[in-house]
């Protein structure tokens, strides 16, 4: 079913693709008609410069989509292939800036895993960057379509940022096949109700850790409020460490071996660096929760109007009482 929604979804492109050409030409030759009636020869111009601008734009777009030749991986580290593989990787990946050039030796594979541990250093620092921003994003706009789209985007340029950080050179073929690697090994992309307990164990440890119930703000009143910002940051956290550190895998890949461990990998290192980030950011959302709940308390008591002569005594005690209470407040706060 799969195999013949692709092959129509190609041929509906292909067609609507012919189709759009055609108008276009057929546009392009009016207009070079009534061009070649006002002035000589201006028509054949005129069409000779759109024909350069399709031949330039499908030559960029060529070069841009076109894949490079990548040996096939092999099973194993030393396998067949894997001299070949180790050879491309030399030629195609960046030479990282801490890395000598004169250490540099033609498909030398002690070379290729210095290089490739030295990136892995870079793209799970970006990552963890990344992913601290997207903790924010999903625990004060979880829900929306605003959170949502950002914290995709977010993901997306950090993909690109580390494969970019890898190779020379770029493809976006290359690109969205490793995209699409990338989100087939993330939670829900292929749903499957045994592998969500060991997704959702690691952003539960962190919900119910020591650190986490010693900086619930305010109280039991505020603590559903906050637990529930924070699995919604700390979720859409995990997912990014997962799409970072997937991505770094992916480029580091240099047997089948090391494929097949891919995603068991990176939900192990993806569980230690959401501790880390949560450990990071709780403090600074408690901190901002606490003074936003102060700061609506204060403008809800100055709504009390102070007593005046002729009120009740209710009045009074209730002005009274909203007087120390604001004080309170204040006091607490400077502390």
């Amino acid at each position: 079913m799969k195999r013949h929604l692709l092959s129509w979804l190609k041929l509906s492109a292909s067609f609507i693709f012919l189709l759009m050409a055609a108008v276009a030409v057929n546009q392009l030759y009016s207009l070079s008609v009534l061009l070649e009636k006002l002035l000589p020869f201006s028509g054949y111009a005129f069409l000779a410069l759109w024909g350069l601008f399709f031949i330039i734009t499908a030559l960029t777009s060529y070069r841009i989509w076109k894949a490079p030749k990548v040996p096939p991986l092999a099973d194993q580290e030393g396998g067949q292939h894997f001299d070949a593989y180790i050879a491309y990787l030399s030629e195609a990946l960046k030479v990282h800036t801490t890395l000598p050039n004169d250490s540099r030796k033609h498909g030398d594979l002690r070379w290729v895993k210095t290089n490739l541990k030295l990136h892995e250093v870079d793209a799970l620092n970006h990552t963890k960057e990344v992913a601290t921003k997207n903790f924010f994003i999903g625990a004060f706009a979880q829900n929306t379509s605003y959170g949502t789209t950002t914290s995709l985007l977010n993901n997306i340029k950090l993909v690109w940022h580390i494969y970019s950080s890898y190779y020379r050179h770029h493809s976006a073929r290359e690109f969205l096949r490793l995209l699409r690697s990338v989100y087939e090994s993330l939670p829900l992309a292929d749903f499957n109700k045994d592998e969500m307990p060991t997704h959702i164990k690691p952003i539960i440890q962190c919900s119910f850790s020591n650190t986490l119930s010693s900086l619930l703000p305010g109280g039991n009143l505020l603590t559903p409020f906050f637990l529930n910002l924070f699995l919604a940051g700390a979720t859409n956290t995990y997912l990014t460490c997962l799409a970072g550190i997937i991505t770094s895998k992916h480029c580091q890949m240099l047997s089948l071996e090391d494929k097949q461990e891919i995603v068991q990998q990176s939900m192990f290192e993806a569980s230690f660096m959401l501790k880390e980030i949560v450990k990071e950011c709780n403090p600074i959302l408690s901190v901002t929760i606490s003074n936003a709940v102060k700061k609506a308390g204060i403008e809800s008591l100055d709504t009390v109007s102070a007593p005046s002569t002729g009120s009740s005594v209710a009045q009074d005690i209730v002005s009274h009482l909203a007087s120390s209470i604001k004080h309170i407040i204040r006091e607490s706060g400077q502390e």
